[in-house]
C-alpha cells in the first residue's frame, strides 16, 4: 500500500477519540445506541441521563475485555486490546463502537492500509457511520491519483472511492450525530473529492466540475483537487474558459515545484486560446497566487471588433486583400461602407490565382486561404474578349488589375471591371498576407 498523507482528512483523524472516553454500562437492561456513537455511557451514569445513551455490556468477563482496552494510552496496546476483544467478542453490542475507535487508533499510527481495511469491517456492519465511509472514500480517491498509469488496481479505487462518497453523501443526509453534523461541510468535500475525480476518469465534465468545486471551495490550496477541478471545467463542451483558466492559474499557483511551470505553461495557452493574446495574463496569475477572489477573464474580440481594430489602425489601401475580405465578411456595415468606399472604382493592381477562364471573365483567389482551399473569391471582367494565347492555365499565379465593382459578403465574391492583364514586367504588389481571424469564442 502506497504511503499517503492520512492527517489531510480533515475533522476525520479525531475519529472516535473526540469523543466521550467513558466506559460502557454493565448488568443493566440495554437499550441499543445509535450505531454512530463511539462512546459508551459511564457504568455509573447520572439518573437523569436517558438509557438510550448508555449500551450496556452483561457480561462481566466482555465489559472487562472492552474496558481494558478501550482505557489504554498507548496506542500499539490499544490496538491489541481492541483486535482481542472483537475477535472474542464478534457480536457484542460495542462492536461498531471498538472498530470506530480502532479505526481511528490505527489512523493515528500512520497505518493507511489497516486503517481501510478497519474502516471496511466497520461500514460493512455498519452501513451509515459516515466517519468510515469518509475515510474509505478519501483513501481510494488518493490511492488512484497517485497510481501509477499502469496500475492494475487504479480504477477499481476510483469506482469504490465513487462508491463511498455516494454512500456517504446519503448517510450524512440522515445523520442525527451532532458531532457529525458539525463537520458535515468537510465531510461533504471528502465525499464531493471521490465523486468528482470518478466522474472526470469517466469523462462526464459536467458531473465532475459541479462536485470538485464544493471541495476546492472548502480546500483552495489542495492540489489534488484544484488541478483535475480546472480539468473538469475546460474539458467540457465547450470549455467553461472564466473558471477552468482561473482554476489552472490556482493550480499552478499551489502545485508542487516540480509540476508548477508546467501547469502555469498550460494554464497561459489556455489564456492565450480564449482570450487571443497574452495580456492580462500575468494579472490573473498574480491575483491567482495571491488566493484573490476569483478574476474575470475578457475573451477574444469578436470578428466584427476585429474589424474594427483593422479600420482604425490602417488606411483601407494599404490593407491586404485579405483583410478587405474579412472587412466586408464580418465588419459592421459602418466599418464596411468605409472600406468599400475607399476602394470602389478605383484600379488596383493584384495577385491571384487562376480557379477557371472564358475569354470575358477569370474566376481569380486573391486571399491565401481561398487560394489554399482553390476557391474563387474574384470575379474579373474584362471589357473585350481575351484572345486564347493570353488566358492563364487554372492554377497559374496571375498579375491583373481591376476596378472593384461590387461584393458579396457571404460567401464572399468581389467583382472588379476593367480587367487587364499585367505583364511580367510590370510593377507587382507583394503577395497579400494570410489573414485567418480568430475562432469566436
Amino acid at each position: 500500500m502506497k504511503k499517503i498523507l492520512l492527517t489531510v482528512v480533515l475533522g476525520v483523524a479525531v475519529v472516535a477519540m473526540a469523543r466521550s472516553t467513558t466506559p460502557p454500562a454493565q448488568g443493566q437492561s440495554a437499550t441499543p445506541a445509535a450505531p454512530q456513537s463511539a462512546a459508551p455511557a459511564t457504568q455509573a451514569a447520572p439518573a437523569a441521563a436517558p438509557a438510550a445513551q448508555a449500551p450496556v455490556i452483561k457480561d462481566p468477563a466482555e465489559y472487562n475485555a472492552y474496558v481494558g482496552a478501550y482505557q489504554q494510552t498507548n496506542p500499539t496496546a490499544k490496538i491489541s486490546g481492541l483486535e482481542a476483544f472483537l475477535t472474542q467478542y464478534p457480536n457484542s453490542v460495542m462492536k461498531n463502537q471498538a472498530l470506530e475507535i480502532l479505526m481511528g487508533t490505527y489512523q493515528q499510527t500512520g497505518n493507511a492500509k489497516k486503517t481501510m481495511e478497519t474502516a471496511a469491517k466497520l461500514v460493512t456492519s455498519d452501513p451509515c457511520n459516515v466517519r468510515g465511509l469518509a475515510l474509505l472514500a478519501y483513501f481510494d480517491r488518493v490511492l488512484a491519483q497517485s497510481a501509477a498509469a499502469n496500475d492494475p488496481n487504479a480504477k477499481q479505487e476510483v469506482t469504490d472511492g465513487k462508491k463511498y462518497g455516494q454512500q456517504g453523501m446519503e448517510c450524512l443526509d440522515k445523520a442525527t450525530d451532532p458531532d457529525i453534523k458539525k463537520l458535515s461541510g468537510q465531510m461533504t468535500g471528502i465525499f464531493d473529492a471521490a465523486i468528482g475525480i470518478a466522474c472526470l476518469q469517466d469523462k462526464d465534465d459536467a458531473c465532475a466540475a459541479k462536485a470538485l468545486r464544493t471541495t476546492v471551495d472548502a480546500n483552495p490550496t489542495d492540489f489534488s483537487v484544484v488541478y483535475p477541478l480546472a480539468l473538469a471545467y475546460l474539458g467540457q463542451t465547450p470549455p467553461d474558459y472564466q473558471n477552468g483558466i482561473w482554476f489552472a492559474a490556482r493550480a499552478a499557483a499551489v502545485a508542487p515545484a516540480q509540476a508548477q511551470a508546467g501547469i502555469e505553461k498550460y494554464a497561459r495557452s489556455q489564456y492565450i486560446k480564449f482570450h487571443s493574446a497574452d495580456d492580462g495574463w500575468a494579472d490573473v496569475l498574480a491575483a491567482a497566487k495571491a488566493n484573490s477572489p476569483q478574476v474575470p477573464i475578457k475573451p477574444a474580440p469578436t470578428p466584427a471588433e476585429q474589424v474594427h481594430i483593422i479600420v482604425t489602425s490602417k488606411k483601407p489601401e494599404e490593407m491586404s486583400f485579405a483583410e478587405w475580405q474579412f472587412v466586408f465578411t464580418n465588419g459592421a456595415q459602418a466599418d464596411q461602407d468605409l472600406v468599400w468606399n475607399a476602394i470602389k472604382g478605383k484600379p488596383l493592381q493584384m495577385n491571384g490565382t487562376i480557379i477557371s477562364t472564358s475569354p470575358t471573365e477569370f474566376m481569380i483567389a486573391g486571399s491565401s486561404d481561398d487560394i489554399d482551399a482553390k476557391k474563387a473569391d474574384i470575379t474579373l471582367q474584362f471589357v473585350d474578349k481575351v484572345l486564347p494565347k493570353l488566358i492563364p492555365k487554372d492554377g497559374a499565379s496571375f498579375d491583373f488589375r481591376g476596378e472593384p465593382a461590387s461584393y458579396t459578403p457571404s460567401p464572399f465574391m468581389m467583382v472588379m471591371e476593367k480587367g487587364v492583364i499585367l505583364t511580367k514586367t510590370a510593377p507587382k504588389p507583394a503577395t497579400p498576407v494570410h489573414h485567418k481571424p480568430a475562432a469566436a469564442q
